[in-house]
């Protein structure tokens, strides 16, 4: 296979799993960066999907506009600014591979917490609060603006709650969404962005549609119990990856 085939058949699936995420899986959005790494360097595939990331993100909050939390977007939004402006004034100063062990401790021994408290049934849902809303939602921001690895921490705050399973995925992607479009006026800022072609996220950008159309529909089907099984098995996946990373 040439290298332009080989290029066009990762950015066709690196840009399925981007639109499958905004549809409510947002575990596959960890393939899309490492299966573009296998064409050209991991910052410049980066930057090549980050504006299909951004037209999935205006579909993903269509498909959502009934099915997410008021409140608790009430409380991550300004709380991940407040990350977001924190990770722009450090930028250049922070450990990137410290922040991302971080999370990935946090993530597990979350886990763990939660794995305790079912073996000894104390898995009350535990309501939206301002505290840690702002917490999480301000690491949510920082960690996604500094190495984009934000869904830790919004599952940290976003589990314990037990939402139902569509309220969870819309408000991830609406969450997410807005993060997104917050953090492109400081990235243009340090030029960390790079727009890459045009007329190839032109043509990327209806597969990363279907996938947040077929993404969504999944979810749909997908019985409670086992999406959020799936979440929380993806939450292990990647805190063990961040942590990995962030060691070598």
């Amino acid at each position: 296979m040439n290298e332009t085939a080989l290029f066009w058949l990762a950015a066709i699936a690196a840009s399925f799993f981007v639109g499958g995420s905004k549809g409510g899986l947002p575990m596959i959005a960890l393939l899309s960066v490492p299966i573009m790494s296998l064409v050209m360097a991991p910052m410049k595939g980066a930057a090549l999907l980050l504006p299909v990331y951004l037209v999935s993100d205006v579909y993903g909050i269509w498909i959502y506009r009934h099915s997410f939390s008021p409140r608790n977007l009430a409380i991550l939004i300004p709380a991940s600014a407040l990350g977001i402006l924190a990770g722009y004034l450090l930028a250049g100063r922070t450990d990137e591979d410290m922040v991302r062990v971080v999370i990935g401790v946090i993530g597990l021994s979350f886990l763990v917490m939660r794995l305790r408290a079912r073996f000894l049934g104390l898995t009350k849902p535990r309501p939206a609060d301002i505290p840690r809303g702002v917490l999480w939602g301000s690491v949510s921001g920082f960690t996604s603006f500094v190495s984009h690895a934000g869904g830790p921490a919004w599952q940290l705050y976003a589990l314990p709650q037990q939402m139902p399973k569509m309220m969870f995925a819309g408000t991830s992607t609406i969450l997410f969404a807005v993060i997104n479009l917050m953090k492109v006026p400081p990235y243009l800022a340090l030029g960390l962005i790079e727009w890459g072609d045009m007329k190839t996220v032109a043509m990327l950008a209806p597969v990363a549609i279907f996938g947040a159309w077929l993404g969504y529909r999944i979810t749909r089907i997908i019985p409670e119990k086992v999406f959020f099984t799936i979440v929380e098995i993806a939450l292990f996946v990647i805190s063990v990856n961040l942590i990995r990373v962030g060691l070598t």
